[in-house]
């Protein structure tokens, strides 16, 4: 059986959050209920990738019962100590203010290479996008360029790289030839040229960028609407932090108008606003971090905003029920939009 089905039993979960969560909570005297539901639930013979949900239920002595949520990001192939980790160093170093909320982690489990964090509760940015709720994305979307802006001025001389496969557009996992690999197999090498072209000129840009001391800051590395949570009156969360690392800035900021630009003009046809809302972004997380947009600091913009839509043209080119014509549209735009 594999193991991490043992993480779906209620009884075995709570003998677990008893030994490992309990301690973190004095006020309450043991764990009465799991309530168990996976958010990727990906399960093979010996192999998984899952994060899972546990609305857990703690008792007071009076026998009142609180709910609080706990989440589980576990995968057999890649440890997810790096998360436990990172989230450790954003607590020490303050991240967390009083509009900015993060995960508590809990504990890791070398035995599932998982890490186990008290969870946030808030609907996402995307949410917002798909209801057209547009006060609530102009009033979201600030905050989120403010805390993009105090996350990439954290000292990194304390700081590992939490996962330094991420740092660099070559590396990034499954990585440049993998893709190429598994494109070439499933369209016999009608993508190639274009794919190694778009590959060859980011990475290039990128090492440049490095090479001539550009400065690395800790970011998020997967910067997107689904990460940005609404916990409260003028407050946002922030989660998912497997992609965590040491990189370029640019790269959250030019991602995060990307996935804006995509997310609003597929879900709500409304141009207009996604070009109203990518520019509230952007001039806020200049202002919050005191940074000039030179010419310079746009083309780094513009590198990884395209870099992160060839991404999303290849995952619709891999995904189990692909779709070439959204793909070929996204492809078309990158060849727009770079000076080639």
């Amino acid at each position: 059986m594999n193991k991490i089905l043992s993480l779906f039993d209620e009884s075995f979960v709570i003998d677990l959050f008893t030994k490992e969560v309990l301690p973190h909570y004095p006020a309450f005297k043991s764990v009465s209920r799991v309530k168990i539901k996976a958010h990727k639930n990906l399960i093979w013979e010996t192999t998984y990738h899952v994060v899972i949900g546990f609305s857990t239920y703690f008792l007071k002595a009076n026998g009142e019962e609180v709910k609080i949520p706990i989440f589980c990001s576990a995968h057999s192939e890649e440890t997810r100590d790096n998360v436990y980790q990172a989230l450790k160093y954003l607590w020490r170093a303050h991240l967390p203010t009083k509009f900015i909320d993060i995960p508590d982690p809990l504990f890791y489990s070398e035995y599932f290479q998982g890490t186990f964090y008290r969870g946030l509760r808030g609907h996402n940015l995307l949410h917002y996008i798909k209801q057209q709720d547009f006060r609530a994305v102009k009033q979201l979307v600030p905050l989120a360029a403010k805390l993009f802006a105090r996350l990439h001025r954290l000292p990194t001389a304390e700081a590992v790289n939490f996962n330094p496969l991420n740092s660099r557009i070559a590396t990034v996992v499954p990585g440049v030839n993998r893709i190429q690999e598994e494109v070439l197999a499933r369209y016999h090498g009608k993508y190639q040229p274009v794919l190694r072209q778009f590959y060859d000129y980011f990475i290039a840009r990128e090492e440049k960028y490095f090479v001539d001391g550009g400065a690395s800051a800790l970011i998020h590395g997967d910067a997107h609407p689904e990460n940005i949570l609404a916990t409260g009156i003028k407050r946002l969360g922030l989660i998912d932090f497997t992609d965590m690392c040491l990189g370029d800035p640019a790269r959250d900021v030019g991602s995060f108008l990307q996935q804006l630009d995509y997310k609003i003009i597929g879900k709500t046809g409304e141009a207009g606003q996604a070009k109203a809302v990518k520019k509230l972004f952007l001039d806020t997380y200049l202002s919050a971090a005191k940074q000039e947009l030179t010419p310079e600091f746009q083309a780094r913009i513009d590198l990884y905003y395209n870099w992160t839509t060839l991404r999303t043209a290849i995952f619709w080119l891999l995904k189990f029920e692909h779709d070439e014509a959204r793909a070929n549209v996204l492809l078309e735009q990158i060849k727009n939009n770079l000076p080639m």
